[in-house]
């Protein structure tokens, strides 16, 4: 992921899960409460084994969305030499069951005029299509079969396994993203999120060998108890819970996670150096150790405002550098929600590679600062109606809808927590901003990396 990339999916975080929270659900029978703006009711149901199922009818006519969320991403890669898994099963749930080859599954989805895609996270794994609604128990049919019964033979997990060491090393031939994984694997020691959703490259070269424990990963996390079944759109909630049921019932595989290693706190500063082969301008880039998503604080609130008000482009330290002095070529934050404690990163691609420490220094500055001086009331509430706003403009598509609620869903397993956490957001002030910035962004628990080039840019 490139530092624009990282930009773009931080402005993402911002609307899609300040934004998320901004809206409320109505999930209570009394209905919405004042502030509970989101205007679609959601229905949340649980089946005999486990399965949760969340439905949410919407004005997108002859179409729904239907996304599996797996609550399983590369930091439940909890065995030495085994990270990469979580994202080889985005490939391989693709591979087929007895009754639904791969190409009669594309076949079928084809027909449908339907394109299924998936992605993996940290924390989820998400199977996801848009589907007509004259063709929804088709795709529930398909979608519980390969849940239940995916079927891969060696030979096409090795297959799978070279593609996936292939997708490695092309993104690998960027620096940034080199960058990025040098900055996970400082500043964590223990815990999972020390390694990429792609894995530690090793473990990637030795996956071929893996194949017995591929078997052991997919009954460990593929369970119904740890997935949920979300649904938007145009499609009637008690028909569509029966198929559910229907199709999902004799899914009976039991939850057995393995636990997740916690990270020790960290007490001092980390650093890095990497230098890139070729010719590139120097980036560098100061994270800071942040705790786990929490909608029942305002931690999490205040960590969200604090990275647009301290870093995003209508930020002084982003028109100091990049727009004014003009050390810097590119400034980014990214802070994203993790179920575990995670990482307030900040890059900057600078110009002069004499001013790395300067830009460095800045960085800290601006974090130090924000604990002593309190932000501007106007501006706080302006960074909070845009989150706000701009949130609620972007839900005029089902699938819009679905993907913010997955970002929820993933997180917590809980969408009724969503009206909790904007509250919060609501109450924020400007001591809020002060504590956190003076508990979380601090020197003892930073970790800064910096990658220089080999050659003149």
């Amino acid at each position: 992921m490139s530092l624009t990339a990282w930009c773009q999916e931080r402005v993402t975080v911002i609307s899609a899960a300040a934004g998320i929270l901004a809206v409320g659900l109505v999930f209570s029978p009394g209905g919405a409460r004042a502030k509970d703006v989101f205007p679609f009711p959601v229905t949340t149901r649980t089946l005999d084994n486990g399965l949760r199922v969340v439905m949410v009818p919407f004005d997108s006519p002859g179409i729904a969305t239907y996304y599996t969320i797996v609550r399983t991403g590369s930091r439940n890669e909890v065995e030495p030499g085994k990270s990469g898994f979580a994202h080889f099963f985005e490939h391989m749930m693709f591979r087929g069951t007895d009754r639904f080859s791969s190409d009669a599954f594309n076949a079928l989805y084809r027909k449908l005029g339907s394109d299924p895609n998936a992605y993996t996270s940290d924390d989820v794994t998400v199977y996801n299509t848009l589907a007509p609604r004259d063709g929804l128990e088709q795709v529930i049919d398909i979608e519980s079969d390969r849940f239940m019964n995916l079927k891969y033979s060696e030979s096409d997990f090795k297959q799978e396994s070279k593609a996936v060491l292939g997708e490695y090393n092309k993104n690998n031939s960027d620096p940034e993203n080199r960058l990025y994984e040098k900055v996970r694997a400082t500043a964590y020691t223990t815990h999972t999120y020390r390694h990429t959703t792609m894995g530690f490259i090793e473990d990637i070269e030795d996956m071929p060998n893996q194949y017995e424990y591929s078997r052991e990963f997919f009954s460990r996390y593929y369970t119904p108890g740890n997935c949920v079944v979300l649904i938007v759109g145009d499609f009637d909630v008690e028909g569509t819970y029966k198929l559910i049921q229907k199709y999902y019932g004799p899914w009976k595989s039991p939850n057995n996670p393995a636990p997740v290693p916690a990270e020790p706190e960290q007490t001092a500063a980390r650093s890095a150096q990497i230098t890139w082969d070729n010719a590139t301008l120097p980036y560098v880039c100061v994270s800071f150790k942040i705790p786990a998503f929490d909608a029942r604080t305002k931690d999490t609130a205040s960590l969200d405002l604090l990275a647009s008000l301290l870093f995003d482009e209508t930020s002084p330290l982003y028109q100091e550098l990049v727009i004014r002095d003009q050390k810097v070529e590119e400034l980014s934050v990214y802070a994203p929600f993790r179920r575990d404690p995670g990482l307030f990163m900040i890059f900057a691609k600078v110009k002069d590679p004499a001013q790395l420490d300067a830009v460095r220094e800045r960085i800290y500055q601006t974090a130090e600062a924000a604990a002593k001086t309190p932000v501007d009331a106007r501006r706080l509430t302006d960074v909070k109606s845009n989150v706000k706003y701009s949130f609620a403009m972007s839900l005029n598509t089902a699938r819009a809808v679905t993907a913010n609620l997955t970002q929820f869903i993933g997180l917590t397993g809980d969408p009724a927590m969503i009206n909790e956490m904007y509250r919060h957001y609501d109450e924020v002030k400007p001591e809020d901003l002060m504590r956190v910035a003076g508990t979380y962004l601090t020197r003892a628990r930073s970790t800064e990396v910096t990658l220089t080039g080999g050659g003149t840019q």
